[in-house]
């Protein structure tokens, strides 16, 4: 089974020489001038009307939201650098200048950064996991109106890549989350972020390319499957993880997550929608609470449901294990397995609610509580099964 081209999460990690320490965070304002598209004989292409109506909307939208963007500086003692690993390893030959002339005096330094959005008056802010996901870093977040807080990380979930933070404030601006459901191809969006971890508030604009798309990040130390992704063109940079993908409306639809390292303007968010769950836990228990039903699936398609010879083509495919996998498609003593689930059965449906290519397994099962019983109706062996599940809670 062929995977999706591996994309790049879109963290940036900048190094500081010697003392120059200038500030990483820098708040840049765009102005958006008024575009005349001149036509054939008939006259223009687009009304200029149009045109102008549609800027001031992306115009109003971006003024709205920006001020519940933010800038995260990602801080680290001078010493763990060069001790770091994985896909951001500091070598100071790439870097290009000479490692003596750094000195470890023990001080923290900022050594990159991303985004995110407040969404709560008091300081709760949404942003990417791999964002914040250095156990020995500690973060900073420069507010748009430069007012600077502390952050601290509250809860991470590595299944959607998704992060809350906490700063200590009170009467902030808020994000509006949208419908990340209702999206359709073709609509304009804007992406908002701290571009390269040095230009906050960065805005680029462009449409939705495509939705429900299943694709494979990476960040060189690992990999993560980003499922029922919003495909946008609109330009997501390095440094812009964890910022907000609005509507001309102003709403979030999505999370910046990551951009194809093989096309031009092929970025990657992950739907808003996938999310509120999880807001939803942290807000009544403090903690994301994540329901498990112990299963590895893909979603089927035309091509692969032909290919493994089953009598449908729409659903959750359980993984049969071959030669080369470690993993089962089963998990021992799992919530699936105690409930009778096998390898090579097709999920189509659970708790009455269908699951197809527009509404993933993982996103179904987030709509139920752990340690509740569901029905699952598979297809095995070209019959239709129905199995009563009790699902588990996630890392637990």
């Amino acid at each position: 089974m062929s995977m999706k081209r591996l994309l790049l999460l879109v963290v940036v990690v900048s190094f500081l020489t010697g003392g120059a320490a200038g500030a990483l965070v820098t708040t840049v304002r765009q102005n958006v001038a008024a575009i005349r598209t001149p036509g054939t004989s008939g006259g223009l292409l687009f009304g200029t009307r149009e045109v102008v109506q549609e800027e001031s909307a992306v115009i109003a939208a971006v003024e709205r939201v920006s001020p519940a963007v933010v800038s995260i500086v990602i801080y680290k003692k001078l010493g763990s650098l060069f001790n770091r690993t994985g896909p951001f390893a500091f070598d100071p030959f790439f870097f290009g200048f000479d490692t003596a002339a750094l000195r470890d005096d023990g001080a923290l330094r900022p050594v990159g950064g991303g985004s995110g959005f407040i969404i709560t008056s008091d300081g709760l802010i949404v942003t990417n996991r791999h964002v914040v996901d250095d156990g020995n870093a500690s973060y900073r977040v420069a507010l748009a109106d430069g007012r600077e807080f502390d952050a601290e990380v509250k809860a991470k979930d590595e299944v959607l890549d998704f992060a809350l933070l906490k700063i200590n404030a009170t009467d902030l601006p808020v994000v509006a989350l949208g419908d990340s459901d209702a999206i359709r191809i073709g609509q304009s969006v804007v992406a908002i972020g701290n571009a390269l971890s040095e230009f906050a508030n960065t805005v680029t604009s462009g449409v939705v390319s495509g939705i429900n798309r299943r694709v494979v990040a990476g960040d060189g130390a690992g990999s993560e499957v980003i499922e029922e992704a919003i495909q946008t063109d609109a330009a997501i940079n390095p440094g812009n993880s964890g910022g907000p993908l609005i509507t001309v409306r102003g709403e979030v639809i999505g999370i910046n997550t990551a951009v194809s390292q093989q096309g031009q303007l092929v970025g990657f968010a992950t739907p808003i929608n996938a999310v509120k769950p999880l807001i939803a836990s942290f807000e009544q228990q403090g903690r994301f609470v994540r329901p498990w039903l112990g299963v590895r699936y893909t979603m089927l398609t035309p091509a692969l449901a032909e290919q493994a010879k089953l009598p449908v083509k729409d659903g959750a495919y359980i993984v049969p294990r071959d030669a080369d996998d470690r993993e089962p498609g089963v998990v021992p003593d799992g919530p699936a397995a105690k409930a009778g689930l096998k390898e090579g059965d097709v999920i189509i449906e659970v708790g009455g609610r269908p699951v197809n290519t527009k509404r993933s397994l993982s996103r179904v099962i987030a709509e139920f509580q752990p340690n509740t019983d569901v029905n699952v109706k598979v297809i095995r062996d070209g019959a239709e099964l129905t199995l009563t599940v009790r699902l588990g809670e996630f890392g637990k």
